[in-house]
């Protein structure tokens, strides 16, 4: 049933990215990456564009006392018309951020993981030690070492 769907989609007209961004869901938003867009960078304090592209009443009766004196504004005008222009401030890009824990807690499960790994190796996948590893044989080799010397042995 769907091949036949397909295959008369295929007759009628060419299949195209149209079709399916129009899908049953209304006209999805498509961004133009071609146009700047807003980044909070300490590198570029100046972005290309406002941060707010599309503004409410309030903001463009804001706008409109903006162009007269500064003096009139409050602090809270002027820290709204900031807003308008930035998302964040200097002080606010600079302040920390909490993904340290994050990474140290990521770094730790791993560490433990892979001494689970090595455990379960020791346990299940290498044999026993071998007797060459026992300080007893450690010994009896020196001794012997010891016991040989120019190519022949003590007496």
């Amino acid at each position: 049933m769907l091949a036949t769907r397909a295959l008369s989609l295929v007759g009628k007209r060419a299949i195209s990215t149209s079709i399916c961004v129009r899908g049953g869901h209304g006209v999805a938003k498509v961004d133009d990456y071609a146009l700047p867009a807003y980044f909070d960078r300490r590198e570029n304090p100046l972005p290309d564009v406002q941060f707010v592209t599309e503004l409410s009443a309030v903001q463009k009766s804001l706008k409109e006392k903006e162009k007269g004196s500064w003096a009139t504004l409050s602090n809270e005008e002027k820290i709204a018309l900031y807003r308008i222009s930035f998302k964040q401030s200097f002080a606010e890009m600079n302040e920390g951020t909490k993904e340290w824990k994050s990474v140290i807690a990521g770094m730790f499960f791993f560490i433990g993981m892979t001494g689970l790994v090595v455990l379960w190796q020791r346990k299940f996948v290498y044999g026993p030690v071998p007797p060459t590893f026992e300080s007893e044989w450690k010994e009896k080799e020196v001794q012997r070492m010891l016991d040989y010397e120019n190519k022949e042995w003590k007496k």
